[in-house]
């Protein structure tokens, strides 16, 4: 199927097999490998993208369902050279250890931020339900979203 949609920016039409999940499209033809996948399954949050500004999983959203819809992975978060302000908190704050969950976290805190500005540690927490990381125990993620809301409301 011929599938037209805006990543990062910039368009693409593509031909895709009617089952690739839109994860695999990612990171197999369009080679935007920090999209990661880690279960397959919806568990973990490592694919986490935004589709239509709303975070979504990846590795259960086929390709062709996104069709027609603007996605940003955490290659388009960053202004050229200039970090976007969540990955400034996380790096800041240490919110990454071994970097695997890492992008979808802070695709995850994008979502997060757009529609509470000023959350809560507790809103923060709930937001982050989806999202598994196995090595920092959230504490400095939680930090560094607290972080990236102050940065952005400044």
């Amino acid at each position: 199927m011929q599938i037209s949609l805006t990543i990062n920016g910039k368009s693409y039409s593509q031909e895709v097999e009617p089952r690739t999940s839109l994860a695999h499209f990612l990171r197999d033809t369009l080679d935007l490998t920090g999209t990661h996948i880690g279960c397959d399954t919806s568990s973990c949050g490592a694919c986490t993208v935004l589709l239509d500004g709303k975070a979504v999983k990846s590795c259960t959203v086929l390709a062709v369902q996104a069709d027609g819809s603007e996605i940003t992975t955490i290659e388009g978060m960053a202004n050229g050279d200039q970090l976007h302000p969540i990955q400034e908190a996380f790096q800041e704050n240490h919110g990454l250890q071994c970097g695997f969950c890492t992008p979808g976290m802070v695709m995850t805190a994008a979502d997060i931020l757009a529609n509470n500005p000023n959350p809560s540690e507790a809103d923060i927490r709930h937001g982050l339900e989806g999202n598994f990381c196995r090595c920092t125990g959230y504490h400095n993620i939680v930090k560094s979203i607290q972080h990236a809301a102050e940065k952005m409301n400044s």
